[in-house]
């Protein structure tokens, strides 16, 4: 029978009256597990309604985890496209109901493991709109299981550098926009919550292209009793971590915003962060962008050319703007989210000029294509 209580793990102990879905630990723990301790502590965190599912459940509702029902693969195991019932979560047939993605740990996986009980910890404590939403959960056996809502959009990444349709400006924008209130959000509850994996492949999108933050297996508390940092070890993905975390293990609350220049980077110039395909002094794009983003001609050389110049100069020459001040050395310079958000939203109000279509964009943009690594994606687009 499965447990309708994420089950203690290694040197986790459990207790019988659990009043939502979380893992008792230590106060050490806690903090790394981003649980709070106090009822006060908890303040405005919503407290979503999560499904104990059971083994056979999230099986019959993925048919039997079947290939051609998988929708992608990482570090913490396989993800499956599934179906139950929108009122009781009951399994459903193919096509009927509410389609979900089931997240299926690898059992060999310590990693995966506590990755799970973060993404548990985490989403069964907070609710937002830019967050994706965790339905439910599994723990039965050696079997741990999440699963979310479904989006159909599939991820940022996917569009940005395998769709054959490219995204327009104000998509864009939106999908900025929508990232950066999901990290405002966690930044300013009152544990405040580093995410540490901001990048691309974390950023899944609705069938409007709402954007929702996805994948916690990483997050932390923030920094606390005055504190302007916490120590931990090095996590996260190549190319989007800011620099003083990697050089000192210190991570900031605005290290994440450090991260959210990178991907607004990527956006605007359609190329990956890291691809060892460019020649060898484009490999990183934001050391190789960097020096260029204050430049008008520069900066329009190095937009992405399937925009095929329909955008707003203007806003393009804000978006530049703030990412060099996202992407400033010292993380105290860089704004808040909370900042970032309203220079987003500014952004969207410049509207597109009709514009001479004929400049061509120069640069990597012919260049081959780095399949970066990623983590555990919940969405579709990725058979």
């Amino acid at each position: 029978m499965g447990n309708c209580f994420p089950k203690p793990v290694n040197n986790l102990s459990s207790t019988n009256h659990i009043p939502t879905p979380v893992i008792i630990l230590s106060d050490e723990k806690k903090k790394e597990a981003m649980i709070p301790s106090t009822a006060e502590e908890r303040g405005r965190i919503v407290t979503p309604k999560l499904k104990c599912f059971t083994y056979s459940e999230l099986r019959s509702a993925t048919k039997n985890f079947r290939p051609d029902t998988m929708l992608g693969e990482g570090g913490f195991g396989r993800v499956f496209k599934g179906w139950v019932d929108r009122e009781t979560y009951a399994p459903s047939k193919a096509g009927v109901g509410l389609a979900v993605a089931v997240k299926k740990s690898n059992t060999d996986s310590a990693q995966g493991l506590k990755e799970w009980q973060a993404e548990v910890n985490f989403l069964g404590k907070f609710s937002h709109p830019n967050l994706v939403k965790l339905v439910g959960y599994c723990s039965e056996d050696r079997e741990f299981l999440l699963v979310y809502e479904y989006m159909q959009k599939g991820s940022l990444e996917n569009h940005l550098f395998k769709s054959p349709e490219p995204l327009p400006w104000s998509t864009r924008i939106k999908i900025a926009t929508g990232a950066a209130q999901g990290l405002a959000f966690l930044h300013t509850t009152e544990k405040t919550v580093i995410y540490r994996d901001f990048k691309s492949a974390n950023i899944l999108l609705d069938g409007d292209f709402n954007a929702k933050l996805s994948d916690f297996g990483l997050a932390k508390l923030g920094p606390s009793n005055g504190a302007s940092h916490v120590s931990t070890r090095v996590v996260g993905t190549y190319g989007y971590a800011a620099p003083e975390y990697i050089a000192t293990g210190h991570l900031y609350v605005r290290s994440d915003v450090y991260g959210f220049g990178v991907v607004l980077l990527e956006m605007i110039t359609g190329l990956r962060v890291v691809d060892t395909n460019r020649p060898g002094s484009q490999h990183n794009l934001v050391d190789w962008a960097r020096p260029a983003l204050g430049d008008k001609k520069k900066l329009q050389k190095m937009m992405d050319p399937r925009l095929e110049n329909d955008y707003p100069s203007k806003g393009a020459r804000k978006a530049a703007e703030l990412i060099l001040r996202c992407l400033e050395h010292d993380p105290k310079n860089r704004p808040s989210m909370e900042e970032v958000v309203v220079s987003l939203q500014e952004i969207s109000d410049i509207k597109t000029k009709p514009k001479d279509h004929t400049t061509q964009s120069t640069g990597p943009h012919r260049a081959g294509r780095y399949q970066s690594p990623h983590r555990s994606p919940l969405h579709g687009g990725r058979r």
